[in-house]
């Protein structure tokens, strides 16, 4: 008899994770954009790339994906993480914090490239409607790339990276509106009164199912997790992320909605409950993996005939983007006060097309509202942009550097007077409650010291009151440079996150190999690893309750201060002895 496999599309699940565990480690160690690596994968995989040999050797067929419901599959799997994963990285407090930057000028970008784009492409032909409707699509930019290059530049924290996560938080919300308008296009008539009167309806019924969507999940998801993850179990916290955006895609779809709106309000929810940073925690193993799933089946729709038979279109398309785009962008950052080349550089950071030009183009040539042959131009075009940013982040940020030493003299000598006056503080990484209680036992005995921490809400709080606490990350050796860390009597790292210890110890010791770095680890071996990274003095949680409490207990059982005193300092000695050990074996 002939056997049947019934696990659905498995040869496409098993390629996709050959694949990935090839290029995410390939990826990592050439220093390669995943995003563009897994573009790249999916469009040689693909069925426009070696799928095309197929038919003429069978074997190909094992090591390619073929148009069909598999690829469709693994693509809607993909987006709906990508937008919770974007949901999970918004939040109300951060969109209010950055208000004037999100709202105003990221406004300003989508509304401008938007008509920009608009006007050019019915010149070359487009009908408004669809020229409309692309413009806006076209507006947005590559959350996942940008970020990807700022993080690997370390400018997050510099007043560009923020300028420039502002406006794309705005687009990321900007596809919600999106959506709803393609999808009430998509069911309207001939007549322009009727398509907008249900347009505008459309909007209305949305914007209640979101609300009513997000209010009923704030009353559930919080409860939901408060009482089962109270036994602390990953694979029940694991399921409930799962039943929670599952939940939340079937609800908007239940309400005429598309999956991936009811994925973002998921992320969206988890983001505004104290267990955010642990979803994030337990998602990061996958988080290559799904972002890889999603631009792979991205990669797969680009048809790279299209660059042989219309090279000179494709050309024309993708500097248009970029040169509109950089315009309008350079041109609103100088307008937020950043200096004319980090304007630029901004421009050129975000000119791209995004990754949400691929799902929203695909719905508008499902509604018949953009022509298909010109849809898969479009979205050819925005993946060749995605290809260029790297190169173009390279030249952006040369530009920015160029003009401030060319042009700001007297900028520059501005701001280095006013750093000067923070010459020889303690610096201090990370305001949370163990940085607090440190900056206010330093004000109290006249002190002088200044803070980095990287929560906008804290530091506006802290600011606000006249405390020298600043937004940025100090494991940043440009923004330390800045601050003339290496005059400072000591650096104190109080963050509680081991991994961005490790990373702040082994970047400040690269750089600043004679400051004093004191670190605060949350047990043992995480104090070895800090002491044998370069920290000069690490003070362990869990070791110094522990010996508190002891102390506590044996004065409790009659014996004497003193001796109670010397039990604790020997204690203290041999794991001291122990941490002088791990910092003489170092790694060069």
């Amino acid at each position: 008899m002939h056997e049947q496999h019934d696990f659905p599309f498995l040869r496409e699940i098993l390629l996709f994770l050959l694949l990935a565990g090839i290029l995410i480690p390939l990826l990592q160690r050439l220093r390669i954009n995943q995003v563009l690596g897994f573009l790249a994968a999916g469009a040689l995989a693909g069925p426009f790339g070696l799928g095309l040999l197929a038919p003429q050797f069978h074997w190909l067929a094992w090591l390619t994906f073929p148009a069909g419901e598999g690829v469709s599959a693994l693509g809607e799997l993909g987006v709906l993480f990508l937008m919770f994963m974007i949901g999970l990285e918004l939040s109300m407090a951060r969109l209010w914090a950055m208000r004037g930057w999100v709202f105003g000028i990221g406004g300003a970008q989508v509304l401008l490239s938007a008509a920009a784009l608009a006007c050019a492409l019915h010149l070359a032909g487009q009908a408004w409607l669809s020229s409309a409707i692309l413009g806006l699509v076209l507006s947005l930019s590559s959350t996942a790339v940008v970020m990807q290059l700022l993080n690997q530049q370390h400018t997050t924290g510099t007043k560009l990276g923020q300028a420039a996560f502002a406006v794309l938080m705005l687009q990321d919300l900007a596809v919600v509106p999106l959506l709803i308008v393609i999808g009430a296009l998509g069911k309207g008539s001939g007549d322009a009164d009727a398509t907008t009167m249900l347009v505008l309806i459309s909007i209305a019924k949305a914007g209640g199912a979101i609300a009513l969507i997000y209010l009923a999940g704030r009353r559930v998801v919080h409860p939901l997790f408060r009482t089962f993850t109270r036994h602390h179990q990953p694979d029940v916290f694991m399921a409930l992320i799962l039943l929670v955006t599952f939940g939340m895609a079937s609800l908007s779809a239940a309400a005429g909605l598309s999956m991936a709106l009811g994925a973002l309000i998921a992320g969206l929810l988890l983001a505004e409950t104290e267990f955010r940073h642990e979803v994030e925690l337990m998602i990061e193993p996958f988080k290559g993996l799904l972002m890889g799933l999603f631009f792979m089946t991205v990669g797969m729709q680009m048809d790279a005939r299209e660059m042989i038979a219309a090279p000179l279109w494709l050309a024309g398309a993708v500097l248009g983007l970029l040169l509109i785009k950089g315009i309008v962008v350079a041109g609103l950052f100088r307008l937020g006060r950043l200096n004319w080349g980090r304007a630029i550089e901004g421009g050129l950071l975000l000119g791209q097309g995004g990754e949400f030009a691929f799902i929203i183009i695909g719905y508008a040539v499902g509604a018949q509202l953009v022509d298909g042959a010109f849809g898969s131009r479009i979205m050819l075009a925005v993946g060749l942009s995605l290809f260029v940013t790297p190169l173009l982040a390279r030249l952006g940020r040369a530009i920015g550097a160029r003009w401030e030493q060319a042009h700001q003299p007297a900028a520059r000598q501005l701001e280095q007077d006013e750093l000067d006056s923070v010459r020889g503080r303690i610096i201090i990484a990370g305001f949370g409650r163990v940085g607090q209680q440190l900056a206010k036992l330093l004000k109290e005995q006249n002190i002088p010291f200044i803070a980095f921490e990287n929560n906008a809400k804290l530091v506006a709080q802290f600011h606000a009151g006249g405390l020298p606490v600043y937004f940025g990350n100090a494991a940043q050796s440009e923004l330390l440079r800045r601050v003339s860390a290496g005059d400072a009597p000591a650096i104190v790292l109080t963050m509680d996150h081991p991994a961005s210890a490790m990373h702040a110890v082994r970047g400040i010791r690269r750089e600043f190999p004679g400051v004093p770095l004191f670190a605060r680890a949350r047990d043992e071996r995480n104090a070895h690893a800090l002491a044998s990274a370069g920290a000069t003095v690490v003070v362990p949680e869990t070791l110094e309750a522990s010996l508190q409490l002891s102390a506590f207990v044996l004065e409790a059982m009659g014996l004497d201060a003193r001796r109670v005193d010397a039990i604790i300092d020997a204690e203290r000695d041999v794991f001291e002895a122990s941490l002088a050990q791990a910092a003489q074996h170092k790694p060069l």
